[in-house]
């Protein structure tokens, strides 16, 4: 690796100056699951000049419920939220999410805002020495389109021709489904708008803005929640698909619905589609399957990644019936 300034922050404020001192020219670091491979392989066109290191920040990692709200610090291990017995209980689709990254080393290591924040997959991006110049480094083109897509975008680009690489978290379509949101140095938002597709980012977040927290609302009477994943193996792989879901039952019917896949788009990808079509009606199999199919019915697989398609499709029925188990 190449030198590089590594500067310990004790307070929110202080991490945030480091960054504005630095601009562009810097990157906050937790675990660094994600940050460290990058720079081993030099895979950007700019190599960090400093990292601010948040973990020397006391009381980002906490989890605990308020007022009936969770509330999770950014620099939570995912390890830790995946054995919480509160979270089991009351917010499985997190739980589970959580459970399923990576491998148990990298879960101890990696944190939740890292795991929201995290760069993109794609091989071409990912090439060692920045062999590829991409749209999301600022180059002219994704050679996806006309390459192995095999992992790629089954959604469509960011723009026509734009970027086909997937959003890769495991937790971000199961906190979307819990209707969470996430505090940042700045601002409270959405969980669902903090992703964004632009060049070497993944998030709405400015340059000197960092993530602190994540609160997730008080499941509604009646609710539950399911995540699943799709990998060529249990362990350590990334998602080739995955799927979140949050139904509320009332009266044997569907009172309300949220779903969301992730892997299969630019950004994780709210099935609002999926939800309309079992609002109001008696969970069955057969709707389940209705739902799954009214998910995908937008999709753009591109030559090499129609395989997707069913698979989302069998992930949302499945998803959609857990929460009905």
């Amino acid at each position: 690796m190449r030198k590089f300034a590594h500067i310990d922050a004790h307070t929110v404020d202080e991490a945030v100056s480091a960054l504005r001192l630095y601009g562009n020219r810097a990157a906050a670091i937790a675990g660094g699951t994600d940050l460290l491979g990058k720079m081993k392989d030099e895979i950007l066109p700019r190599y960090p000049e400093a990292l601010i290191n948040l973990k020397t920040i006391p009381g980002l990692e906490f989890l605990r419920e308020d007022a009936g709200v969770l509330r999770v610090g950014a620099l939570t291990k995912l390890e830790d939220i995946g054995k919480e017995p509160l979270v089991c209980q009351k917010y499985a689709a997190l739980s589970q999410a959580a459970n399923r990254m990576a491998s148990p080393h990298l879960r101890e290591m990696g944190t939740l805002g890292g795991n929201l924040c995290q760069d993109i997959r794609c091989w071409y991006y990912r090439n060692p020495n920045n062999r590829f110049p991409c749209l999301r480094k600022g180059g002219g083109r994704c050679y996806a389109i006309d390459g192995d897509n095999r992992y790629h975008s089954i959604m469509g680009g960011s723009v026509e021709g734009g970027c086909y690489a997937v959003h890769p978290s495991d937790t971000a379509p199961a906190l979307i489904a819990l209707n969470a949101l996430v505090v940042t140095s700045k601002r409270i938002l959405n969980l669902e708008n903090l992703f964004q597709v632009d060049v070497g980012k993944t998030t709405v977040l400015d340059a000197d803005e960092i993530l602190t927290e994540i609160q997730i609302p008080k499941p509604p009477d009646g609710a539950k929640s399911a995540f699943l994943k799709f990998a060529i193996r249990k362990s350590i792989d990334f998602p080739i698909v995955n799927c979140a879901a949050m139904i509320t039952i009332f009266r044997g019917k569907v009172k309300a619905a949220r779903i969301c896949l992730n892997a299969v788009a630019v950004k994780p990808y709210r099935a609002l589609n999926a939800e309309k079509a079992i609002l109001g009606k008696q969970m069955d199999e057969k709707l389940a399957e209705s739902a799954g199919l009214a998910a995908l019915s937008e999709s753009k697989p591109t030559e090499r990644n129609g395989y997707m398609v069913q698979i989302a499709k069998t992930l949302v029925k499945r998803a959609i019936l857990a929460c009905n188990e």
